[in-house]
């Protein structure tokens, strides 16, 4: 256990994720995911903020479409998605969301699909 970041609030985390799939199946919206998980979180008193943008850092990037799904104890990055299929992009996206916020673990859920993998994404710029 000595390799998995923070393992007790990942492994809940998880257990939300199986409960949230069990319960809605795997062609509901995102949105719906994400009001479920909240839910959840609530119960479980863990605390989150959810769908927040990042600030830019420079004043080039205007657009503020860098919006965290869950951001769980000011330590975990919660990125839910309700696709077909998932590629590099969402990979990026949740590692970019790491690095600007500069934290450890992200977890891509991808709930569009028949058997639930959540992947977990560790920051490789990661500055204690």
């Amino acid at each position: 256990m000595q390799n998995i970041i923070y393992p007790e609030l990942s492994y809940g985390l998880t257990g939300i994720f199986f409960k949230v799939h069990n319960a809605l199946g795997y062609y509901c919206k995102e949105s719906q995911y994400c009001d479920a998980i909240e839910i959840l979180l609530k119960e479980e008193s863990i605390h989150y903020k959810r769908e927040f943008s990042l600030k830019s850092e420079s004043n080039l990037l205007k657009d503020n479409s860098d919006r965290v799904d869950f951001l769980i104890e000011d330590r975990i990055v919660i990125e839910v998605k309700a696709k077909r299929l998932m590629g590099r992009d969402e990979y990026n996206q949740t590692q970019r969301y790491l690095q600007r916020l500069n934290l450890k673990l992200g977890i891509l859920v991808n709930f569009h699909q028949r058997y639930l993998v959540p992947k977990r994404i560790v920051n490789s710029k990661f500055k204690n």
